[in-house]
């Protein structure tokens, strides 16, 4: 036994028996481990084969019996796979395309598969005395044959390759092709690429027709996305007070980037309508529908609030003559502080009578460009609803500015204070010229004795105020709100004394 574990060839065995062991049990899970155990492994095998007279990548030409040269054949394959596997951990390990492990997958397979492909052909050369060249030249005609079996496949492998080459998108891009497929990549092999679309589904996309269609790249050279909104406004007041408007809509806007600066375009101008281009940019091609509609919403209250009317389209037909003689119909309720509660959801519920009786107790008050209307931490009494321009509400913490919100004609604040006591989260400031109408807690409480349920809608706008608010300081993910809101519509109505 002690002769027979002396052998060098047994000796061998052993080796690789305990490299293997360790390498499958000890190191599995940690690539640069693995790299240096492959590495002691191959050195090791390869110091005992030379000690023993043993050339690995010579052909052997002894005349030994016929299970030594087996026995010493498949030392010489072992040694060439390990050889094999320390290149493949070196390349699986620091060759990663622009240090990102997905996007080198492909060019790693490809360094790996002439690696082994490398080391099977070695193997036939030094182990099986078989001439490579030879092999290779009759091998031809099978591969011939397969590559015109595999032909489609073949295209889109091949395709998989240009595409890792030229590196026309990565992981995490959102791209849209000219059939109208579109979404973000979120996996590319050898034969197709994984694109997450906007209704979270999978669309997968041979490489061969992704080689040769038409793609643009939303997320190439960066993130931001560019949008452009089309209104078209009646012309009753000058162009460059209808631009000014346009420019507040974007000014209020919560949804789109501050750099680089939004644009307002006149493209056209007849009788019948100004024709204006509002362009900007967001920070993701995902929000871009969000911060569409949004522009739509800010263009309609600003265009309320500055008298303008959106145009409708343009027509030749002349009224009918008895239509054009009537004078037109006065507004039933022409005040502003009725229109504007008029147009606030939560005060949709009320009835004519409550609005007038809650409006005429409404105080207007106006402040100047980058007037401080509340200070940060202080408590508000009244119920502040911005009847024109922009504000904004910004909160220093930790030597830092947080901007919260911006509000826009329609929008309320010093709902915290009024209904719960609480302080401002910021600094109240206004943006352009404003004009705000004031509902005190008084006027408030008689209005809400008549509509309890009026307490719901405010705790629920309150609630969602105080999540936003949080996630924007905290950078946490937002938190459902229903419970949340249930709770504070109960305080509002204990506070308020409501059933």
């Amino acid at each position: 036994m002690i002769a027979v574990l002396a052998d060098p060839i047994y000796e061998f065995f052993i080796v690789v028996i305990v490299g293997f062991a360790i390498g499958r049990i000890v190191l599995r899970g940690h690539p640069r481990l693995q790299l240096i155990g492959h590495i002691i492994f191959f050195i090791a095998i390869t110091a005992l084969l030379l000690f023993h007279g043993i050339e690995p990548y010579m052909p052997d030409a002894s005349t030994e019996d016929i299970a030594r040269r087996i026995l010493v054949g498949i030392a010489k394959t072992i040694w060439w796979i390990g050889g094999a596997l320390v290149l493949v951990s070196a390349v699986r390990l620091f060759l990663v395309s622009e240090r990102n492990p997905h996007e080198g997958r492909l060019l790693q397979d490809l360094v790996v598969g002439a690696i082994y492909l490398g080391a099977c052909l070695s193997i036939v050369a030094y182990v099986f005395h078989v001439p490579v060249g030879t092999l290779i030249a009759t091998s031809g005609i099978f591969a011939i044959i397969l590559g015109l079996a595999l032909q489609s496949t073949l295209n889109d492998v091949f395709s998989g390759i240009a595409l890792n080459l030229g590196r026309p998108y990565s992981i995490g891009d959102w791209i849209v092709l000219d059939d109208g497929s579109q979404g973000r990549v979120v996996e590319t092999n050898w034969r197709a690429t994984h694109l997450l679309n906007g209704t979270n589904d999978l669309v997968i996309i041979p490489n061969s027709a992704l080689a040769k269609a038409r793609l643009v790249n939303f997320s190439d050279p960066d993130e931001t996305h560019g949008i452009s909104v089309t209104v078209r406004i009646e012309p009753v007041k000058s162009p460059a007070a209808i631009e000014e408007t346009m420019r507040l809509v974007l000014l209020s806007s919560n949804s789109i980037l501050r750099v680089p600066a939004p644009s307002v375009s006149i493209k056209s101008m007849d009788g019948a309508a100004l024709e204006i281009e509002l362009a900007c940019r967001v920070k993701d091609i995902s929000i871009g529908a969000a911060a569409t509609n949004e522009i739509y919403d800010l263009v309609f209250r600003h265009c309320k609030a500055a008298g303008l009317s959106l145009a409708g389209l343009q027509t030749t037909a002349p009224l009918p003559a008895a239509e054009a003689s009537q004078p037109p119909v006065p507004l039933q309720h022409p005040e502003t502080a009725w229109r504007l509660l008029n147009a606030i959801q939560i005060f949709a519920p009320l009835t004519e009578d409550e609005k007038e009786t809650l409006a005429a107790g409404m105080t207007r008050k106006t402040y100047p460009k980058d007037a401080v209307i509340a200070e940060q931490n202080s408590k508000l009494s009244s119920l502040m609803v911005v009847r024109s321009g922009v504000v904004a509400i910004n909160r220093r913490e930790s030597g830092r500015e947080i901007e919260l919100r911006r509000l826009s004609p329609g929008d309320c604040f010093g709902e915290g204070g009024v209904l719960m006591g609480a302080e401002e989260p910021g600094t109240v400031r206004a943006l352009t010229f404003v004009v705000l109408y004031e509902i005190t807690q008084a006027q408030l409480a008689c209005v809400m004795r008549d509509r309890p349920t009026l307490a719901d809608d405010l705790g629920l706008l309150l609630s969602r105020r105080m999540e936003t608010e949080r996630h924007l300081i905290d950078g946490e993910g937002p938190m459902l709100a229903s419970g949340h809101a249930t709770s504070l519509a109960a305080r509002i109505r204990h506070l308020f004394q409501l059933h």
